[in-house]
């Protein structure tokens, strides 16, 4: 597998194969070992303040810490060029979110809303990345910083 293929398998994993996140419609738009889009439509099922139809604050973190733990995968996928295909999806078991803070900048207002992610740091064993949320006219809504375990 090249690093296209396991970055294919990996957004369908996180989009296809996890219900939640698929119950989200999450889209992976852009994915490289430097950066990830997701992009997600709005569903009334999303509403967290019904009477000013936001989106709900576990909707905007949830979709921040998919685009970051891709991101990881992205960084943990850039320094294993030494290992083997089955090492490294082996090393997926052990990818997980140690800690995230997401920062809501603006009311969760939108038609259409993008996640991004980059990667500030990567090690043997944690990856921290930052990420952020636009809706579809480029207000910036929520951004975040994760810390993931990678090894």
């Amino acid at each position: 597998m090249n690093q296209t293929q396991v970055l294919s398998y990996v957004a369908d994993l996180f989009t296809e194969k996890m219900p939640f996140n698929k119950m989200l419609g999450l889209r992976v738009t852009k994915y490289t070992t430097d950066a990830v889009e997701v992009s997600f439509d709005w569903k009334d099922d999303f509403i967290g303040n019904p009477l000013q139809k936001i989106l709900h604050g576990g909707v905007t973190s949830s979709v921040m810490d998919v685009v970051g733990g891709m991101m990881a995968v992205g960084g943990m996928l850039d320094k294993a060029e030494d290992t083997n295909e089955t090492t490294f999806l082996n090393s997926l078991g052990t990818l997980g979110t140690i800690d995230m803070r997401t920062d809501f900048l603006r009311p969760g207002r939108g038609e259409s809303f993008v996640a991004s992610a980059r990667l500030i740091r990567t090690g043997n064993k944690v990856c921290v990345c930052r990420m952020e949320l636009h809706n579809e006219q480029g207000t910036h809504i929520a951004c975040g910083t994760g810390t993931y375990m990678v090894g």
